[in-house]
């Protein structure tokens, strides 16, 4: 059985991270797809690292085409959920600012667009995970860890799950689309009439500090509330000993259990700022939710193409910042004169990196014309561009400035 729960032998040693999503049993947590020998390893990096477990992991899925019935990326703007307005007792100060009310009506504007998921097994329906209506014609956000095998088409679901609203109101739910990596999902269902939503807020106006909300269906309670506050707003997958992928989350400090993956995250305005993820197990007030606006990119790719197209250079790279650069300083008197830019420690043999030239410990400064000081920064030049030739300058040993040419592939993940 494939489990979205790495557990450590003894709660003294540490923290470890799960998956929240409610594990079915059977076949339907069970990776039955062509990838099902690929494996990852993950490399549990302070205060994790010593509770690392192999895992196995589902490469791409076989996604749908356009014309799917996927709505175009401006029919996600507004929900037919209507915010509430400032009661007695609400706030004062201002949009965004805490009020004896601010947390229940930032719930109730998005409360009966939340969904429970869930399969039919020996007659019972188990849950398997959350889910929030993002528009009034049926189509639901969701994680991928949660629907992925069903997306697939296993025999015994038929590519189906069971989706039950607030209002306790049950549909047939087609799994269209689904990104592992990016571990975002769509479910369609279909009903005469107009269906609540939820809207979307903006992820990049979050910060440490800020109020949110997390809704869901943990352990089967469906309509579940708790709330908390925004730890951290870019919280990196290598802090969490991720090893090789590059993603940022939405670090919260809001109550979370299984059941609760794809659930929506959502600030005092009643917006969905992220879709939760994730949570250390042995570790109280340590979730984590993909943040809004990558889930909208997903989406579109989605929508033109019915797949997630991702370029891939070949490079280990690593954001420098004064202590990384004072420490390579002291080991190599000759190291670069920059007070940034991104490290490559390491190219892959026979990459698009490899043939256009890169080194091992060049240090990128400009891509593609600009200039720049994360990995971060890069990917988003990037974007989606497959087969596109990028121009790169980077410095090496002894400050010497080379210019490079690299035409980036599609990932294989």
């Amino acid at each position: 059985m494939l489990r979205f729960l790495l557990k450590k032998p003894h709660l003294t040693a540490g923290a470890s991270v799960a998956i929240i999503s409610a594990i079915a049993a059977g076949d339907s947590a069970s990776s039955s797809g062509p990838s099902d020998n690929t494996r990852a390893r993950l490399s549990i990096s302070l205060p994790l690292r010593n509770l690392w477990e192999d895992i196995r992991v589902a490469s791409s899925f076989p996604l749908s085409g356009e014309g799917s019935g996927f709505p175009s990326q401006h029919q996600f703007v507004g929900g037919t959920v209507p915010s509430t307005g400032n009661d007695e007792g609400d706030c004062k100060c201002g949009k965004g600012c805490l009020g004896r009310n601010s947390i229940a009506n930032a719930a109730a504007a998005v409360a009966p667009a939340v969904v429970n998921i869930s399969i039919s097994k020996g007659g019972v329906e188990r849950t398997i995970g959350s889910g929030t209506i993002i528009d009034p014609d049926g189509t639901i956000l969701t994680c991928a860890h949660v629907v992925a095998t069903f997306h697939k088409g296993n025999a015994s679901s038929r590519g189906y799950v069971t989706v039950m609203l607030q209002d306790g109101r049950s549909f047939k739910g087609h799994v269209v689309n689904a990104d592992d990596y990016s571990d975002v999902a769509i479910v369609k269902i279909k009903s005469s009439t107009p269906l609540p939503s939820a809207r979307f807020g903006n992820s990049a106006k979050l910060r440490p500090g800020d109020w949110v909300v997390a809704l869901g269906c943990p352990l089967s309670l469906q309509n579940t509330i708790t709330a908390g506050i925004v730890s951290c707003v870019d919280r990196k997958s290598s802090d969490l000993g991720f090893r090789g992928v590059g993603k940022e989350y939405i670090q919260t400090d809001c109550a979370i259990n299984q059941g609760n993956s794809g659930g929506p995250l959502v600030n005092l305005d009643g917006e969905i700022v992220g879709m939760n993820v994730m949570k250390v197990v042995a570790a109280d007030g340590l979730s984590f939710a993909v943040p809004i606006d990558m889930v909208v990119k997903i989406m579109e790719h989605f929508r033109r193409r019915g797949r997630v197209m991702r370029p891939w250079l070949g490079l280990k790279m690593l954001d420098l910042n004064p202590m990384i650069i004072s420490q390579l300083k002291e080991r190599d008197r000759k190291f670069p004169d920059v007070d940034k830019g991104v490290l490559v420690p390491m190219v892959v043999p026979g990459s698009p990196g490899d043939l256009a030239g890169f080194r091992a410990n060049d240090i990128v400064i400009s891509f593609d014309g600009k200039p720049v000081k994360s990995i971060k920064e890069i990917v988003n030049i990037m974007g989606d561009k497959v087969g596109v030739p990028f121009r790169v300058v980077v410095v090496r040993r002894g400050n010497k400035y080379v210019n490079l040419t690299v035409v980036s592939e599609e990932a294989q993940v």
